[in-house]
């Protein structure tokens, strides 16, 4: 069987070299490639791929949101995040938002064709250093019930939604949100609305005052002890 993969990086050279890559690797044609997460999305809409190798730094939509949307639009796609970073920020929020893989960008074609085949048989496809981080945290304790170490979140709210209404707090526009946190305009909206209706908030100046009793952000000129 031949998996049908898209790949998305936002760096053009590296982009263009895991194409290349794969190219040369059996059981895998590269249908198509996109350079942030928005187009992530419209190439899985386009394609139907099984599989998506997916960075997760990337400007407009970044790869967590976009492995979510991918993953709650089209579930017979599976993301296989390939990146620089292994750290915990990194990792958690890439497996809670449905990657089913997760490669640092040291991994050779082999690897990479393992990965894929795996989470197209239902299993997970994860490197050796990710499986003994993971083994290191369930060893370590339950995780937090955000997984990355972050504590829970009130009403439900995900740590995506929680870090758009900080910056509400900081008196930030939608337009500064979306640049701070490199997504879309359309992106920083459907956050502040699911966070909205989660929380029973009608405006911003609720919403900055929910942040501040709720101890999500600090009011001007106080501190926490």
């Amino acid at each position: 069987m031949t998996a049908r993969v898209v790949v998305a990086d936002d760096q053009a050279v590296v982009r263009e070299g895991i194409v290349m890559l794969l190219g040369l690797l059996p059981g895998i044609e590269v249908v198509g490639s996109a350079k942030d997460g928005e187009e992530a999305v419209a190439q899985v809409a386009e394609h139907a791929p099984d599989v998506v190798l997916m960075d997760l730094r990337m400007p407009r939509c970044d790869g967590v949101e976009a492995t979510r949307r991918i993953r709650e639009q089209f579930p017979g796609t599976q993301v296989v995040v390939l990146t620089t970073f292994a750290d915990d920020d990194s990792l958690f929020p890439a497996l809670r938002a449905g990657a089913r893989g997760y490669l640092t960008k040291d991994a050779g074609g082999d690897e990479i064709v393992r990965a894929v085949q795996a989470v197209l048989s239902g299993e997970a496809g994860l490197s050796p250093t990710v499986q003994a981080r993971l083994l290191e945290r369930l060893t370590a304790g339950p995780l937090p019930a955000g997984g990355g170490g972050e504590p829970e979140l009130p009403d439900g709210m995900t740590p995506r939604e929680a870090e758009v209404l900080v910056l509400i707090a900081e008196g930030m526009s939608n337009a500064d949100i979306a640049r701070s946190l490199h997504i879309s305009q359309a992106t920083v909206k459907s956050h502040i609305n699911n966070l909205f209706a989660k929380a029973g908030l009608r405006d911003r100046a609720q919403a900055v005052r929910y942040a501040y009793i709720r101890g999500l952000a600090r009011p001007p000129g106080r501190t926490f002890t």
